[in-house]
């Protein structure tokens, strides 16, 4: 073979590995919850911003959109990819500095009913905002004003509602009744009807004043002192030093080997990224793909491996900072091993945590890739539906009520039946648990699945059955948001499903509780052959993804 015909094969293999490159990566995608979310962030990477760009407009722009859960007065966590690396954000709610161990307690050592969820005492210190600024200050193209400016203008002029968001506002109203600033926003005489117009003018003051100050805006600005007087005259404990002393955290990404793929998530104070893990390790030891899925062998199998996912969680997770947590034990395949050998397939396993040694799903997620690469994962939320349901006089901004997220008392459930320890007690300062669970799955170290979903306490097995419909039965993302999920979370002992066969369901009766309803909200972008493609999960009307090519 002469020197010329090696020169053209050299030439022709670099040529097709560059042109399998760039198609991987050739194209941006956005996928939220609503669609004028998502089309800000499209309209963002179609002008040149990068998907942290994007990102940033997008939450903010959900924070007046999707206002029971996008938001200015709550927090959540990113994980996000770059160059060959995976980083995350942490900027969950922080307990205020007068906030103590049995604050909500009666005289006689019994929760008193409704304090953690809709009083001025439910509310964490919120991050969201500083979790926003840190990563436009670290990775962002645009100014912050270009990127906030939808937001204010959505805030400003209004949007017209969806039929579902009508409807949403009209269930809650008697929540925002609670509080003169809610209802005044959120409340409409006779009842909010598809295509009303929803305007928030304090929502685009304060959006307004964080575009041209920053983080100072909210935390040591006119924005603070609206809260913290607001807080003061209504007996809530927030002082300055709550929002003075706010810090976000950036933590190693934990990840995990399944197969051939990498999976990445946020460490604790999340609890997604270990149990996700753990639970792909002990599935690691069965080989699913000769089950049927969503048989009742499948069913038993995944239920028995998240029990004791849950339970672990209950016992060994809080906030890193103040527990010391056995994240690599927890994680390891070693434990999962041991755990597997437990399983019996069509049996229920008894579990014990601790081997080692009213609903509500209103979070919201968003996944965004753009044509370098550069991959966002982001959950964030108010905790229950619209928070506490309390509007900070003066601001327009819904406020958290995470601290329902810690242990009020040993063994006693929060609001989504979740039970935790003295690893989850309340502390000054302190983050409480959360199950968010955003994930960035790679091959090879480029990102395959970006993924995530609200849903409380289902978001973590949510995700991870995403996460085995994609990997191991090779579904596309609509294929795997039409397969009906189940959730088991150890305590209560209750199998919540979606749809099964009705023998399914007489068989699984014999063991269990079986309660229906929807479970978990996908928003997620996949590497194809054909490039990324992205799909919103149809369980909620609302959603939108969308494909930019450049």
């Amino acid at each position: 073979m002469n020197f010329l015909k090696i020169k053209i094969i050299l030439f022709t293999i670099f040529f097709v590995a560059c042109s399998e490159s760039n198609n991987s990566r050739d194209n941006g995608v956005v996928v939220t919850r609503h669609y004028l979310a998502s089309d800000v962030g499209a309209k963002i990477l179609e002008e040149g911003g990068n998907a942290f760009d994007s990102s940033i407009a997008v939450a903010f722009a959900l924070a007046v959109v999707n206002p029971s859960a996008g938001n200015l007065g709550g927090g959540g966590f990113v994980v996000y990819f770059k160059n060959n690396k995976i980083f995350t954000i942490d900027y969950r709610e922080k307990a205020p500095i007068k906030s103590f161990k049995d604050m909500y307690l009666n005289s006689e050592g019994n929760v008193i009913k409704g304090l953690s969820l809709e009083s001025y005492l439910a509310s964490g210190t919120p991050g969201t905002v500083a979790g926003l600024i840190q990563l436009h200050k670290d990775e962002a193209s645009m100014s912050l004003e270009k990127l906030i400016a939808p937001a204010i203008v959505l805030a400003n002029e209004g949007f017209k509602l969806s039929e579902f968001q009508a409807q949403n506002l009209n269930k809650y109203a008697k929540k925002f009744k609670k509080n003169k600033e809610a209802e005044k926003i959120f409340v409409k005489e006779g009842g909010w009807q598809k295509d009303d117009l929803l305007i928030q003018k304090d929502l685009a003051k304060s959006l307004s004043l964080i575009a041209t100050n920053g983080s100072k805006a909210f935390y040591d600005g006119d924005i603070t002192k609206k809260i913290l007087n607001d807080f003061k005259e209504n007996e809530g404990i927030f002082i300055k030093e709550d929002f003075l002393s706010y810090e976000i955290r950036k933590l190693e990404p934990l990840c995990g080997a399944y197969k051939s793929y990498q999976i990445c998530s946020m460490p604790p104070p999340s609890s997604g990224g270990i149990a996700i893990i753990q639970m792909l390790n002990i599935l690691e030891n069965f080989d699913i793909k000769n089950l049927t899925h969503n048989s009742l062998e499948y069913i038993y199998l995944l239920k028995n491996i998240m029990s004791f996912a849950y339970a672990d969680r209950s016992v060994f997770l809080g906030d890193p900072d103040y527990f010391n947590i056995p994240v690599n034990e927890l994680i390891s395949k070693d434990y999962a091993k041991k755990i597997a050998k437990k399983i019996k397939i069509k049996e229920t396993s008894q579990v014990q945590p601790g081997m080692l040694f009213k609903e509500s799903d209103e979070t919201t997620h968003f996944s965004i890739i753009d044509k370098w690469g550069n991959s966002v994962s982001n959950t964030y939320t108010l905790n229950s539906a619209y928070g506490s349901g309390i509007v900070a006089k003066g601001t327009g901004i819904l406020m958290n009520n995470e601290m329902d997220d810690f242990s009020q008392k040993p063994g006693y459930p929060n609001l989504y039946g979740l039970v935790g320890s003295e690893a989850n007690k309340i502390e000054p300062k302190k983050s409480p648990l959360s199950s968010m669970s955003p994930v960035i799955v790679t091959k090879d170290n480029i990102p395959y699945l970006i993924t995530g979903s609200p849903g409380g306490s289902t978001i973590i097995n949510s995700v991870f059955q995403e996460i085995i419909n994609i990997l191991d039965f090779e579904m596309s993302l609509e294929e795997s948001s039409n397969k009906n999920r189940i959730h088991y979370q150890w305590q209560p002992d209750i199998i919540f499903y979606e749809d099964l066969r009705p023998d399914i369901l007489k068989e699984l009766e014999y063991d269990f509780t079986l309660r229906k309803r929807k479970l978990g909200e996908i928003q997620s972008i996949l590497k194809t052959s054909e490039g990324y493609k992205g799909y919103s999960d149809l369980r909620r009307p609302d959603g939108k993804s969308i494909e930019i090519h450049q």
